[in-house]
């Protein structure tokens, strides 16, 4: 009996040291607080303790405390016991200036053991200028307001809910930048003396006409305090957005419009000295408005690289390659990843120049972009794959990416290494070319019939009584037909298979063949998504279908593809110049359209135009 009661005692010891809870203490107090408004600092412990001993509260008067609280609990649950403890010491404190403090680690000891809690940092505004400003809606350098909205300690007065007690600002991040170059716009709200109950869905936000834009995710509205313009004011982050200005100028951002539903106490006429404790409150619908703000575009500079294709960022280029020593018809692979912070989503693909030999595949784009309020960055990784058909050691060329860095303000251009492929002849290498040259060899060795002797003579019939008719013997003398007229054709085909070979091999001519079949293929496919309502999808192949056929028509390479270049070949090949800007209308409108809000309506035109655009350039026969 003895030894049963020791092994329970000893299974419950380690039950209990199991499910000790780890001493935790903590000081909590408010991130923002204003000159001469008390606050409460506080210390809580998970565990009985004592001897507390605080910190020194330099640039704080202490106004009480410490006050020392208890609370425990305990409850079952399936059958389960377990409790909690918190000992709480409170101190009420008063900042004495503005600025920016942090309040050393306090201790306790718990089973005679020092427990050292965190520190806390917080932030002292100064008091609010007397009397209030009014007016404070206005623009401000990159930032402006007008309007209301906002939720108070304390319900307001249908007077107090003026312009400046509660507005919307509208804030730039800048208002000068360079085309492509990120910027952020954030529509903040305002408040103070002023309970608002909620936000509507009636919001009308811009269109953002002149940029692309990339919306940052909005998630549970938060609110802190801010001293803006003499005044303290609760603040929460309504929308905001990224911007890529698309063209030079000055480019304007409409104005925006919030709707907000305002708590307000009924005045009316005390009839007992109750009414005081049984106020009567309304709501009331306020229409806020955020000004708009107008942004300064410089155009990029001059000397742009070769292959510029208008990345504006910071951005760094790792290349790789999966064998330098393969085996004719085994594949090699090319990765370049590109990453930084910019226009990510519309850099444009670099492109590698094969050595002739090779097939490539299009090549395969993974983009890893995450927006946050400095823009756009991530990864964007290529995958290009070819396969050698020939044995040989052949050079792939560098490949380049340049770019404007928008913190040096320069062109910077970046390549790969010059890679040199080594090609072994493969177990069942054969081409075409092979096959041909065979064929050549064997038709020109042939020779005509040549008589050897004549110790054999013909036959003498005209002796004989019953000899035959001459015409049966007639095919005789047609005999050699069999032979020329195979021979014939074979020449014939060794022709035309020669000029195909030779066609195929201009790879330029192929694909000017072909551009006006790939781009109906694209468009088929982009009327699909437009009948599916599928966007993103529409647009991708619009766009696909507008440059790879403006590409393969103009004999462009991809690296070198941009609206200028497109623009001076059209004029050497004499294409109108109202034919030109059609052009540059189309390669604009669906850029931007596949990073912006459209309508229905406006993806049917697009649709249209791209179909009248191509067969327009079909006619001017370029």
């Amino acid at each position: 009996m003895r030894h049963r009661i020791s092994i329970l005692f000893l299974f419950l010891g380690i039950a209990l040291s199991a499910t000790a809870d780890e001493v935790v203490f903590k000081a909590q107090a408010p991130s923002q607080v204003i000159v001469g408004r008390p606050f409460q600092l506080t210390y809580s412990v998970n565990e009985r303790s004592r001897d507390l001993r605080a910190p020194e509260f330099t640039d704080f008067d202490v106004l009480a405390g410490p006050y020392t609280s208890t609370s425990s609990s305990t409850s079952f649950v399936n059958g389960r016991r377990s409790s909690s403890f918190t000992q709480t010491y409170t101190y009420t404190l008063m900042a004495q200036k503005a600025g920016s403090f942090t309040i050393g680690p306090a201790s306790v000891k718990v089973d005679g053991e020092n427990v050292q809690s965190n520190g806390v940092r917080i932030q002292v505004l100064p008091e609010d200028e007397q009397p209030a400003q009014t007016g404070q809606a206005s623009s401000a350098g990159a930032s402006g307001a007008t309007g209301a909205a906002g939720t108070g300690s304390s319900p307001a007065s249908a007077s107090s809910a003026g312009s400046e007690n509660l507005f919307v600002r509208t804030i730039a991040s800048k208002t000068r930048v360079h085309e492509q170059e990120a910027l952020m716009v954030t529509y903040k709200l305002y408040f103070a003396n002023v309970d608002v109950a909620q936000l509507t869905n009636n919001t009308k936000l811009p269109e953002f006409t002149g940029f692309l834009k990339q919306e940052l995710e909005q998630g549970e509205i938060q609110t802190q305090l801010e001293h803006y313009n003499g005044r303290n004011y609760q603040t929460a982050v309504l929308y905001r957005t990224i911007l890529y200005p698309q063209h030079s100028g000055d480019i304007k951002i409409d104005p925006a419009h919030f709707e907000a539903v305002i708590r307000v106490q009924t005045q009316q006429r005390a009839r007992s000295i109750f009414d005081d404790f049984f106020a009567t409150y309304t709501n009331v619908t306020r229409m806020l408005t955020a000004p708009g703000v107008t942004v300064h575009v410089s155009s990029l500079p001059g000397g742009k690289p070769a292959g510029f294709s208008g990345g504006v960022g910071k951005f760094t280029l790792t290349p790789s390659i999966s064998q330098t020593e393969v085996q004719a018809n085994d594949a090699i692979t090319i990765r370049l990843d590109i990453s930084g912070a910019g226009n990510m989503k519309l850099l444009k693909t670099p492109a590698i120049d094969w050595p002739e030999g090779f097939e490539p595949y299009d090549p395969k784009v993974t983009n890893n972009f995450s927006t946050t309020t400095a823009g756009v960055s991530g990864t964007k990784s290529i995958e290009y794959l070819a396969i050698p058909r020939s044995a040989g050691d052949y050079t792939i060329p560098p490949v380049t990416f340049s770019y404007f860095d928008i913190d040096e303000k320069v062109y910077r251009t970046l390549s790969t290494p010059e890679y040199t492929i080594h090609v072994k002849r493969g177990a069942g290498e054969s081409t075409a070319a092979g096959t041909q040259s065979a064929a050549v060899v064997s038709y020109t060795q042939k020779e005509d019939i040549k008589q050897l002797g004549t110790d054999i003579r013909y036959i003498d019939t005209k002796k004989v009584e019953n000899r035959k008719p001459k015409t049966e013997s007639i095919h005789y003398k047609y005999i050699w037909l069999f032979y020329a007229i195979p021979l014939l054709i074979a020449v014939v085909l060794l022709i035309v298979l020669r000029k195909q070979i030779k066609e195929n091999a201009d790879i330029n001519r192929v694909r000017y063949k072909h551009a006006n079949k790939v781009a109906q293929k694209r468009l088929k496919a982009a009327a699909a998504a437009l009948k599916a309502n599928d966007r993103n999808t529409f647009y991708l192949e619009i766009e696909r279908a507008a440059w790879s056929y403006l590409s393969d028509r103009l004999s462009i390479p991809t690296a070198e593809l941009n609206k200028e270049n497109i623009a001076s070949i059209l004029r050497q090949k004499n294409v109108p110049e109202e034919l030109i800007d059609d052009v540059r209308n189309v390669l604009s409108t669906a850029e931007f359209a596949r990073y912006a809000p459209a309508t229905g309506h406006a993806m049917d035109d697009l649709y249209r135009d791209t179909t009248n655009l191509i067969n327009k350039l079909e006619d001017q026969k370029i």
